[in-house]
């Protein structure tokens, strides 16, 4: 996704920018006081990591996970209210490493981020709940911008040493809102969902970014 001054893209397949976007968690981790991880040791086939960059500089990543024989990463802490998701037919998936750099942190960024999440999740893997586990007083944005409900009660994360809430959004709902909203920058609602692009827009997307993951 070329964008003004800045481009968002599939960062699999890139072995050079394991290094910078290793390197921007742990310092944005360590920031605000959370243990640092690793993440390319847990990297695995069912995970795709997105990245935004200026130039060669990289300024914020999150990796989207799609559920297999090892479960997902929130499984650790919330393993029930996951698992009634897949009780009920559900296909589930995740956003995990999450990092920005505040100097670079926009709403146009994160629309950004989260509609490649879109694409991947619900229109190329055809996944129908999507999971995210932030700090608690960070679940009023997601709740507000992209419509996700606490459905895990906070715990403590053993990965980054901090609190957590587990957040739901059921794929359909966001279908639903991007109808509602994508495309229509000027409106008054304050969600997201208004930076998307509009419908043709993210079906060539669609088919960009399922080409570059089918290389």
């Amino acid at each position: 996704m070329i964008r003004d001054g800045y481009h968002i893209r599939c960062a699999n397949g890139f072995t050079g920018l394991q290094h910078h976007i290793s390197a921007l968690i742990e310092r944005m981790y360590s920031t605000r006081g959370l243990q640092i991880y690793h993440p390319e040791l847990a990297q695995t086939e069912h995970q795709t990591t997105i990245v935004a960059c200026r130039g060669d500089h990289l300024f914020a990543t999150l990796t989207v996970g799609i559920d297999s024989e090892n479960g997902l990463m929130a499984d650790t802490l919330y393993r029930p209210e996951i698992d009634a998701a897949r009780a009920r037919g559900g296909r589930v998936c995740e956003v995990t490493r999450m990092a920005m750099d505040p100097e670079h942190n926009s709403a146009d960024v994160m629309a950004d981020l989260f509609q490649l999440v879109y694409l991947l999740t619900r229109r190329i893997y055809r996944m129908t709940d999507l999971f995210i586990e932030v700090h608690p007083r960070h679940a009023g944005f997601y709740r507000r911008m992209l419509g996700y409900r606490v459905v895990g009660e906070e715990r403590v994360c053993p990965r980054v040493g901090a609190p957590a809430v587990l957040m739901h959004m059921s794929q359909q709902e966001v279908d639903e809102l991007i109808a509602q909203h994508a495309g229509k920058e000027t409106s008054s609602t304050r969600s997201l969902y208004r930076l998307f692009a509009p419908p043709a827009e993210m079906l060539a997307l669609q088919r960009q970014l399922t080409a570059q993951l089918l290389r």
